[in-house]
């Protein structure tokens, strides 16, 4: 080696200093400000989720363009945007955290283009993507004017990586103005709780606009998408939670579409039978159980992961594992208005399928369904439309598909809960069982109303005649006449479902070739 000085020697200092100061984002007083809020920085975040010592990180010295002429002299470490990419349990994720501590996390030109720099590395090397957003939205002063005409790229490149690569959008914090379409066609979105929130237009804008008063978590919180509007998948209390969350999810996903989901061991036998199914139905069956208790006895460990768990509470969607196996479940909720299905159960579980069905997670439904809801106020709101996505989506799915009837199974209820007709790799029904165009109370009502009426004693024919049609909606007709698979003992359960997913894992169908279908909307 030379003996003369190096000239890399006050390089690399000035280098090591330059990524110091960066790290420091907006400085200690701003991330002092964002800890006294309860938030974590976007680099804390990141080291939360990412395994240590394994992430990389791309674009550290962008700062605001040199086109932007209205930045001149602003200094915006990373121009307010962490990007690269690192391991999250041994597996590699695309992530980008926007900054709140520079410039509020706005998003500026530079930012961006790191942003679509790391959309495209997620995409081609086929790996997750994670969203970190805390962000004022877009950077005015760069946004304003007729250059508008030329953004949008992200949107449209989400829409090439959806059911390509899995796409979380978790919300630390706002997300304001067109960049809520990020979570809004996002796979999966957790909100932290009084600090999340996301809206088309900000408090500010929409006094302007329509003279409305609100604050930021009125008009976008967690409270209103994860309990209202259904843009939410889940309320979180913290951002610690929030990345726990993520990372719960990830663990169900495979890497990409073509990837298998990852199999996990577990120590929870297949062959593990619950006496406490035998209970868990109450002796009339127009009384309401909790199906959560059901869920919990069958999958691995009783572990599950709700998906949008407060909305449209008539049914369940969630993740759980059976024998190691991912899988979604889809599940009437009885202790929920009887779980019937309404708009927002129908939309809250064709994502769900949808979801399930691109990135080839089996799908596994428990139905105790007394069919959709019905009335003027339902038909003007689109009951058939709403109903037609979750028909669609079930139709359409060509993953493994397990159903299992506990109780009810009516009217069009059976057909989108993936009744025979669609395709189940394994359909099997408890004794408590009934698969009728509609129960035997509602049957008598509308059928038989005349007899009722004309009866010496109308209770007393009412009672014998629900009686009697009880025994022609009997599940044994059915398996009689091989339209299930088999009747089986409620603990049994477990076994049947892990055995059926086993079965079913090389399943391959073929559908005619077309561009896509007309999906219902």
């Amino acid at each position: 080696m030379s003996s003369s000085p190096s000239m890399l020697r006050p390089l690399v200092e000035d280098l090591a200093e330059r990524r110091a100061r960066i790290r420091l984002g907006g400085g200690a007083e701003k991330i002092a400000k964002q800890h006294e809020r309860e938030k974590l920085t976007a680099r804390e975040r990141i080291a939360l989720l990412v395994d240590a010592g394994t992430f990389v990180e791309l674009g550290m010295h962008g700062r605001p363009h040199s086109s932007q002429r209205a930045m001149d002299g602003v200094d915006a470490p990373a121009d307010g945007v962490i990007t690269g990419y690192g391991k999250v349990d041994g597996r590699l994720v695309a992530v980008c955290a926007y900054d709140f501590t520079v410039m509020a996390g706005s998003m500026g030109m530079t930012g961006e283009l790191k942003v679509t720099r790391l959309r495209e590395l997620a995409l081609t090397k086929r790996i997750p993507f994670v969203w970190l957003l805390d962000s004022a939205g877009a950077r005015i002063q760069e946004a304003v004017g007729s250059l508008f005409a030329g953004s949008g790229h992200l949107f449209r490149e989400e829409v090439v990586m959806s059911g390509v690569i899995p796409q979380v959008a978790a919300l630390l914090g706002p997300c304001a103005a067109g960049t809520a379409y990020i979570p809004g066609l996002a796979d999966f979105v957790p909100m932290v709780k009084g600090r999340g929130s996301m809206a088309l237009a900000g408090p500010h804008l929409v006094r302007a606009a329509v003279g409305e008063d609100v604050t930021q978590e009125e008009l976008g919180g967690s409270r209103v998408h994860c309990r209202s509007s259904g843009v939410g998948d889940m309320e979180v209390q913290s951002d610690e939670e929030c990345i726990e969350a993520i990372k719960a999810y990830l663990s169900y996903m495979p890497q990409n579409c073509e990837s298998p989901p990852p199999l996990r061991d577990t120590a929870d036998p297949i062959e593990r039978r619950e006496e406490a199914l035998l209970d868990v139905l109450p002796e009339s069956n127009r009384k309401p159980y909790d199906m959560y208790e059901v869920i919990r006895a069958i999958v691995d460990g009783g572990e599950i992961f709700d998906i949008k768990a407060q909305w449209a509470k008539t049914i369940i969607t969630c993740f759980a594992r059976f024998g190691g196996r991912p899988a979604g479940i889809v599940a009437n909720q009885p202790k929920q208005l009887g779980g019937i299905l309404n708009n927002d159960s129908a939309d809250k579980a064709a994502r769900f399928v949808n979801l399930c069905n691109a990135f080839a997670i089996p799908l596994v439904f428990l139905t105790d369904v007394p069919g959709f809801m019905v009335g003027t106020k339902v038909e003007a709101e689109g009951i058939i439309r709403h109903g037609a996505k979750m028909l669609y989506a079930v139709a359409n799915a060509t993953v493994p598909k397990i159903t299992v009837i506990t109780r009810k199974a009516y009217g069009a209820g059976y057909y989108v809960m993936n009744g025979r007709a669609y395709e189940p790799d394994l359909i099997v029904a408890w004794p408590s069982a009934e698969i009728s165009v509609m129960g035997a109370e509602g049957a008598v009502e509308i059928v038989m109303r005349k007899q009722v009426e004309e009866a010496d004693d109308p209770q007393a024919k009412k009672a014998e005649l629900i009686d009697a049609y009880r025994k022609i909606i009997d599940v044994y007709i059915a398996a009689g006449n091989d339209m299930i698979d088999d009747v089986i003992d409620p603990r049994e359960t477990r076994e049947t479902v892990c055995r059926a997913l086993e079965m079913a894992a090389g399943k391959r169908v073929e559908r005619p070739w077309k561009r896509h279908g007309v999906v219902p909307v």
